[in-house]
């Protein structure tokens, strides 16, 4: 009779473990709308003043995992308590993720990791911005992760499905190039936040040292400076094929334009209109876009190496 049951929960977990790996790219593209719509859920936060809503971690309230809703409690509570929710959706897509990559690509299954470690440190890093009472030096950081975390994502998610990459010469420093001015974006982006008004809660007044208009100006500066090398970039590539029946790598182009003007945009509008809080918002779904948009460009941007070397036996 045990034997029997253990046979039986056998195969139900086989199965379910079948089912996952046969959607994996279903949990890997859910892993990319998760991680991003956390930035913008802790942007909610932020925004509503509800960063210390829950006032310890990991517990909501000293004693209690969840908060205790009564008469004088207010909706900081709530909007906190469910961004921390959030963390349990964006484990079990990760697991998803992690089980799927591992047994359908071998290859990647190390990789198929990191989505899972990264909620535990974003985690982690909550925690201890609601500790330091939502210091700046920490909530950049813990914005910083999370769009790390996108870049990834998309790169996991093109790699996986084994994406038609370029066909054409190398040109790996121009994406270094690249890649380093988003860095500096995104890092001035996090710093003009710690310097402006919306510090995730009602009572936190402490702000980073900077001077906010000078701080938005370098940001923007950055933003320049990416498009001149983005625009370069496109030039010396513009006569390259794609590999295989898709040129995904044009649409990229497309995609990382409409994503920059737009964000040029709203961050502009926001700055010479005192940054409210709607247009904030819309800036942080941008910054997840962003991170997305560059990540898509320089996976597709790298020369296919298997065609190259085939090209160069060619002309031998």
């Amino acid at each position: 009779m045990i034997s029997r049951f253990l046979a039986f929960v056998s195969r139900i977990f086989t199965a379910i473990l079948d089912w996952i790996t046969r959607h994996g790219r279903g949990f890997i593209l859910a892993n990319i709308a998760a991680q991003a719509g956390i930035i913008v859920t802790g942007g909610i936060v932020r925004l509503t003043g509800s960063g210390l809503g829950c006032s310890t971690w990991p517990q909501c309230e000293p004693g209690s995992f969840t908060p205790e809703f009564h008469a004088e409690a207010t909706v900081h509570t709530a909007v906190e308590f469910g961004n921390r929710l959030l963390t349990f959706v964006l484990a079990a897509v990760a697991l998803g993720v992690a089980i799927a990559v591992w047994r359908s690509r071998p290859d990647l299954k190390w990789w198929g990791l990191v989505p899972g470690v990264g909620v535990v440190i974003q985690a982690v890093v909550g925690g201890i911005t609601v500790l330091v009472e939502l210091h700046p030096l920490v909530v950049a950081p813990h914005l910083l992760l999370s769009t790390a975390l996108v870049w990834f994502s998309v790169w996991l998610s093109l790699t996986y499905r084994r994406a038609p990459r370029r066909a054409g010469a190398s040109v790996l420093w121009h994406q270094r190039l690249l890649a380093a001015t988003v860095v500096v974006v995104l890092v001035l982006g996090a710093l003009t936040t710690g310097a402006g008004p919306h510090s995730g809660d009602i009572d936190a007044t402490e702000r980073l040292a900077l001077d906010p208009a000078a701080i938005a100006r370098a940001h923007a500066l950055a933003v320049w400076a990416f498009l001149v090398v983005f625009i370069a970039l496109v030039w010396r590539i513009r006569r390259d094929r794609s590999v295989g029946e898709r040129d995904e790598l044009r649409k990229a182009w497309v995609v990382v334009v409409v994503v920059v003007c737009a964000q040029g945009l709203v961050g502009y509008v926001q700055y010479f209109t005192g940054l409210p809080e709607v247009l904030v918002a819309l800036h942080l779904v941008g910054i997840g876009a962003f991170a997305a948009a560059h990540s898509a460009l320089h996976y597709l941007v790298r020369a296919d190496a298997s065609v190259q070397v085939g090209a160069s036996a060619a002309a031998r």
